[in-house]
């Protein structure tokens, strides 16, 4: 079976054309570097400095820390990719421009657009690896270090814990006269807020109901749980304070006390804070308890959220695009530090692009699959502009 897979891929390779094998070696090492360079520094600033500080102060344990480092470096390969893309494919044409390898090419009758084709495949090879990494890898190994993190500073590891649930609950409005529902329109009728949410209970309740018109309720308690079975919410310890319609006030101290309302608040309360955390299915499910529960404004922002899932790893595809672009310019001659700090310039003018757009879509100006995406295809048509300009000189 190793044998025949073997054989398989020499066929495959033997196939390729020269000139891309050519191309493909020239490109690996840059990349190789790059990714190296660019996670070293982002590890190092991002959480290096965090964990060395927390050995000398803490005394954190350094095998402890040198496992979470490690947990750590998924996301920030994620993030180092398609920069390293860029970065690779501006050095590599570069060089070849600089020594005129690409002159020769040229003079052969080899077009520009078919030399930049080995940039676009590691390209499209480096959206994928982006991607498994960010959808597969990422999520659980920054839950591992959050509880490795707890674990070494001596705080509870448990994971169903959570702070401040707010929970806004959407429906018609009840006639106090008729004990029914006054028109077919929803309003707001409950705010849920938990201070602390451990093992599925809540601490330090308080419901504010405005459901019945012309009066409301503030209830507060020491914990609830959701009852499953009957579909409520078992309030324990506390006291409910009633304003009535003819400005009366009255309080009611209870040991007990059932209120019918969905599990919303319980789903609010698991959901991770940081989309980044969260696979694609993850974050889909997010959206689905935001949108069912009526928090349209979050339910929006976890839209965009899920289509950045799919655009963080495009990145790739634009970088290699711009980088093999401009390297092939045949005026262009790129120094490893030149190179760098082109690659910074354009990194910076993408993500600024990208966090403009976000921001857009989450506040509702945009829709989620504009704010997400228009950011590439821009920059795609910048490295198609750039192209056709290299292919002219």
């Amino acid at each position: 079976m190793f044998n025949y897979f073997v054989k398989n891929i020499y066929s495959l390779i033997r196939i390729i054309p020269l000139i891309d094998k050519w191309l493909i070696a020239q490109l690996v090492p840059p990349l190789i570097f790059s990714i190296s360079a660019f996670t070293v520094v982002s590890l190092s600033i991002g959480v290096m400095f965090d964990l060395i500080r927390k050995i000398v102060e803490f005394g954190f344990p350094f095998t402890l820390a040198l496992k979470i480092l490690i947990l750590k470096l998924p996301g920030f390969l994620v993030l180092s990719f398609p920069m390293s893309v860029l970065l690779s494919t501006l050095l590599t044409y570069g060089k070849l421009s600089s020594n005129s390898e690409l002159l020769a090419l040229r003079s052969l009758g080899i077009k520009t657009s078919r030399f930049i084709v080995p940039a676009l495949i590691v390209s499209i090879i480096m959206t994928g690896l982006t991607f498994f990494f960010n959808n597969s890898l990422v999520p659980y190994s920054n839950k591992l270090a959050e509880i490795s993190i707890r674990d070494g500073l001596g705080k509870s590891t448990i994971i169903e814990t959570g702070n401040d649930v707010f929970f806004p609950g959407y429906g018609s409005l009840i006639d106090p006269k008729t004990n029914k529902p006054s028109e077919k329109n929803t309003y707001l009728t409950q705010i849920f807020f938990s201070r602390v949410v451990k093992n599925k209970i809540m601490k330090n309740v308080t419901l504010l109901d405005f459901s019945r018109i012309g009066s409301k309720q503030v209830l507060s308690a020491e914990s609830a749980a959701f009852d499953k079975d009957n579909l409520r919410w078992i309030f324990k310890n506390g006291k409910i304070v009633y304003f009535s319609a003819d400005a009366q006030t009255s309080i009611v101290n209870f040991g007990n006390y059932f209120y019918p309302l969905g599990d919303g608040p319980l789903k609010v309360s698991e959901i991770q804070k940081d989309a980044n955390d969260m696979t694609v299915a993850e974050a889909i499910a997010a959206k689905n308890i935001y949108e069912n529960s009526g928090n349209i404004k979050e339910a929006r922002k976890m839209k965009v959220r899920i289509q950045e899932k799919f655009t963080l790893p495009c990145a790739c595809l634009v970088f290699g695009l711009i980088g093999s672009s401009l390297g092939s310019k045949s005026n262009l001659r790129s120094s490893r530090s030149q190179g760098f700090g082109l690659s910074v310039i354009l990194i910076l003018i993408y993500y600024i692009m990208s966090f403009l757009f976000s921001s857009l879509g989450v506040k509702g100006l945009l829709t989620p699959i504009f704010a997400a995406w228009l950011p590439v295809f821009i920059s795609l048509g910048g490295g198609i502009y750039l192209l056709r300009r290299s292919s002219s000189f």
